[in-house]
């Protein structure tokens, strides 16, 4: 049996109470700015005009994001790989969903709102001293905020030096893209890729 309602979900899941219920917030306080400050990472969740969704990590030095006001962040586009799919999509429907994380915390913040792509002066300034400065920024008008509860990470272990694996034991990208694409040439170790990786951060 699959469920397609709301109301079929709520018959196996129930509502929300107390601070699950009320802890979603229309701006930031002190809290979650020092969340922001604190965290080196983030996926963003965005999706296109034609329905197609995606879902992007972005990363920096703790804090990389910055807060303009309670109700504005930027983040900065940093180099990539030019597929474009997150602006793109934010260009065609202008929504995005944030999910910031700080290694050893198991909490998250979550933070959705309106998203607008920008060469603002103003806004790149920020990020001038970067070894790659960014040539877009992403504009965040927050319309929710709110922390969410650590279970996920626990059970995920994922801050657990037990629950990481030895990478010699996992395939290099180079030999999965090769074995994907059928590329039959060498695939690019994995050193070459982390040197080649460390001249765009």
């Amino acid at each position: 049996m699959y469920l397609d309602s709301e109301e079929q979900l709520r018959e196996v899941y129930g509502y929300p109470k107390g601070r699950a219920k009320d802890k979603q917030l229309p701006s930031l306080e002190r809290h979650s700015s020092n969340f922001l400050a604190h965290s080196p990472f983030v996926t963003i969740s965005t999706y296109a005009k034609s329905g197609s969704v995606d879902c992007s990590p972005r990363g920096g030095n703790p804090g990389f994001v910055k807060i303009i006001n309670d109700n504005c962040i930027i983040l900065p586009d940093g180099k990539g790989n030019n597929r474009l799919d997150s602006l793109v999509n934010i260009i065609e429907t202008g929504q995005i969903g944030c999910l910031f994380l700080i290694p050893g915390v198991d909490e998250t913040l979550r933070i959705n709102g309106l998203a607008r792509i920008s060469t603002s002066s103003e806004y790149l300034s920020l990020f001038s001293n970067d070894r790659n400065p960014p040539k877009t920024c992403i504009e965040i008008t927050i319309k929710e905020v709110f922390l969410h509860c650590a279970k996920a990470l626990m059970r995920s272990e994922l801050w657990s030096l037990k629950a990481q694996i030895d990478r010699a034991d996992f395939p290099t990208m180079g030999a999965m893209i090769n074995d994907q694409l059928a590329i039959k040439d060498d695939p690019e170790t994995q050193e070459d890729m982390i040197a080649r990786y460390k001249r765009d951060l």
